[in-house]
């Protein structure tokens, strides 16, 4: 089964949208490294912690290689946080893995180093084809994207795009 490494970003956009679990109910291993869920899931409660490990998110401890692989990719690149850096330091080291992440520059890394990375509309449209939301589900999620202001880095025209795409399938 295909890995997902998840900065913790994306799991707080998919919180905000209600869609966590049919996220943790997609076909792949969803992982993300402990520093994130520990630090990083401040608004998550414990209650909200102990689901998503119940619903399947694996909370993976980095060995001291990645650890240090984690604090030299932010000597080189020091606007990553070094939360980043541990997803980043996770992704390299697990073969054919998926770094999820809204982080741009994070995931412009990750792609010089041949590392399969998608954002949180990537991940709404694999919900749509696990069939793990209903497609109004998807739609009130997207809107929600569209009118958050927190959730800036989101591309208003993709966002738009999938908006008219799942709006064209209720109608059809």
């Amino acid at each position: 089964m295909q890995i997902i490494i998840s900065d913790s970003s994306c799991l707080i956009d998919l919180r905000k949208t209600v869609l966590l679990k049919a996220f943790l109910l997609l076909p792949y291993e969803i992982v993300i490294p402990n520093t994130l869920f520990e630090e990083e899931l401040l608004r998550f409660s414990e209650q909200e912690k102990k689901a998503l490990l119940d619903d399947g998110l694996k909370v993976l401890d980095l060995p001291g290689d990645d650890v240090r692989r984690a604090i030299k990719v932010q000597a080189d690149f020091p606007a990553l946080s070094i939360h980043d850096c541990f997803a980043f330091a996770l992704a390299e080291s697990i073969p054919d893995s998926i770094l999820l992440t809204g982080d741009g520059g994070l995931r412009t890394i990750a792609s010089d180093h041949q590392i399969e990375v998608h954002g949180v509309l990537w991940a709404i449209d694999e919900i749509h084809k696990a069939a793990t939301a209903t497609v109004s589900e998807l739609i009130d999620a997207l809107e929600l994207f569209e009118s958050d202001p927190t959730i800036y880095r989101l591309p208003s025209r993709d966002l738009k795009v999938l908006i008219r795409r799942y709006k064209s399938l209720v109608t059809e």
